[in-house]
Protein backbone atom coordinates (compact mmCIF):
# COMPACT_ATOMS: atom_id res chain seq x y z
CA UNK A 1 0.00 0.00 0.00
CA UNK A 2 1.40 3.60 -0.46
CA UNK A 3 2.32 5.92 1.78
CA UNK A 4 0.28 9.20 2.09
CA UNK A 5 2.77 11.99 2.06
CA UNK A 6 1.85 15.43 3.46
CA UNK A 7 2.65 18.73 1.99
CA UNK A 8 6.22 20.27 3.62
CA UNK A 9 5.59 23.44 5.59
CA UNK A 10 7.25 26.55 5.46
CA UNK A 11 9.13 25.90 8.69
CA UNK A 12 10.22 22.43 7.42
CA UNK A 13 11.86 23.92 4.65
CA UNK A 14 13.33 27.03 6.28
CA UNK A 15 14.45 24.55 9.64
CA UNK A 16 16.06 21.69 7.26
CA UNK A 17 19.79 22.30 8.00
CA UNK A 18 22.48 20.64 6.38
CA UNK A 19 24.10 16.92 7.97
CA UNK A 20 27.13 15.02 7.11
CA UNK A 21 25.39 13.62 3.71
CA UNK A 22 22.69 15.15 1.46
CA UNK A 23 19.37 14.14 2.14
CA UNK A 24 15.99 15.01 1.21
CA UNK A 25 12.33 15.72 1.95
CA UNK A 26 9.19 14.94 0.36
CA UNK A 27 6.32 16.87 -0.44
CA UNK A 28 4.65 14.19 -2.41
CA UNK A 29 3.58 13.45 -5.88
CA UNK A 30 7.35 13.44 -7.30
CA UNK A 31 8.41 16.43 -6.12
CA UNK A 32 11.07 16.43 -3.15
CA UNK A 33 13.51 19.18 -1.70
CA UNK A 34 17.31 17.85 -1.57
CA UNK A 35 19.21 19.68 1.15
CA UNK A 36 22.96 19.42 0.13
CA UNK A 37 25.88 19.52 3.03
CA UNK A 38 27.14 22.94 1.86
CA UNK A 39 23.34 24.28 3.17
CA UNK A 40 22.03 24.92 -0.09
CA UNK A 41 18.11 23.67 -0.88
CA UNK A 42 17.24 22.35 -4.63
CA UNK A 43 13.82 21.86 -5.40
CA UNK A 44 13.64 18.18 -7.72
CA UNK A 45 10.69 16.92 -9.32
CA UNK A 46 10.89 12.75 -10.58
CA UNK A 47 8.88 12.02 -13.04
CA UNK A 48 7.78 9.33 -15.88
Amino acid sequence: MARITRPLTNNEILKAKPREKDFTLHDGDGLFLLVKTSGKKLWRFRYQ
